[in-house]
């Protein structure tokens, strides 16, 4: 007879209904168990019996894969929000809910995750298997509650760069939020310049701009900036960005937006002039190097 047992304080129900549900599966592998429970001192025992070691590592190998889930489903989310009132007991309540839910993102992804979630969670799976392996080399009985606490450190390493990124970008998120609130303030403090603005974007990553009449504006709006650098350090989504917060016009309209590589500067855009924001759908405008419209309007506008 062979046994191998685990122990732990909590109750261990959820295991036991873990491995019953493998049980058909481990008897085509020719894996015959019997699972016995009982207490003693307080903590609570799950012995997995089998009457040969004829399949004893491949017991093993399914047990540590079942532990390791099990950790990883019931015990992550705690450990991590430990780490972060434990490393980062300098942050409020409120912000330490923030990096939790920030480092719960960044561990899970979203409701479909992504190939790096996955080969993340398989990389803190294969980390907590391999230390279970190693410890059932030299012992049958697994306490799991001393386990986690002792012989863990690599994983807990692992979450502990989770919530450092967390804080990370929690951090870089509140900057980008009071700099936004400051170009907003700028805006709204200051009288429109124009009514309308359109922006064309063009395949070098430079952009045009046109008054309410169609009219060109770019160098005069951009010359006092252009001034103040050389042509090799000029940043063009940064001259747009000040132009129209200089201009602050009531509407914005947005040519050829899918020329616009850098997806961030869309969002500022749009997060400044918060309903102000109009993408084109197709105008005789957005016509590669067409700006001297006289023809019509643009009226195929979805609003932001």
């Amino acid at each position: 007879m062979v046994c191998l047992s685990i122990g732990m304080v909590d109750e261990i129900e959820e295991i036991i209904n873990l491995f019953k549900n493998i049980t058909a599966d481990l008897k085509a592998k020719e894996i015959v168990i019997e699972l016995k429970q009982k207490k003693a001192n307080d903590v609570n025992f799950l012995n997995i019996e089998m009457h040969s070691d004829h399949k004893l590592n491949s017991l093993k190998i399914c047990l540590a894969n079942i532990i390791a889930e099990y950790i990883i489903e019931k015990y992550e989310k705690k450990f991590i929000s430990r780490i972060i009132n434990s490393n980062y007991c300098y942050f409020n309540s409120v912000e330490r809910k923030e990096i939790l839910k920030t480092a719960l993102k960044n561990i899970l992804g979203t409701e479909e995750k992504n190939i790096f979630n996955n080969l993340f969670l398989l990389r803190r799976k294969n980390i907590i298997t391999k230390k279970i392996l190693e410890y059932l080399e030299t012992s049958s009985e697994l306490m799991l509650d001393g386990f986690i606490t002792f012989r863990l450190k690599d994983y807990m390493k692992e979450l502990e760069d989770v919530v450092d990124k967390a804080v990370d970008d929690y951090l870089m998120e509140k900057e980008y939020k009071e700099f936004i609130r400051l170009l907003k303030y700028f805006v709204e403090i200051q009288e429109p310049k124009l009514d309308v603005v359109h922006v064309l974007s063009g395949y070098d990553e430079k952009y045009i701009l046109l008054d309410d009449e169609r009219r060109e504006i770019t160098n005069e709006c951009i010359k006092d900036f252009v001034n103040e650098v050389s042509e090799g350090e000029i940043n063009y989504d940064d001259l747009l960005v000040s132009s129209l917060i200089t201009l602050a016009p009531k509407k914005i309209y947005i040519h050829m937006a899918e020329y616009i590589t850098n997806r961030e500067l869309l969002k500022t855009i749009k997060n400044v002039f918060a309903g102000k924001i109009m993408f084109c759908q197709g105008c005789d405008l957005c016509m590669p190097g067409k700006i001297n419209v006289a023809k019509t309007g643009c009226t195929d506008f979805m609003h932001k």
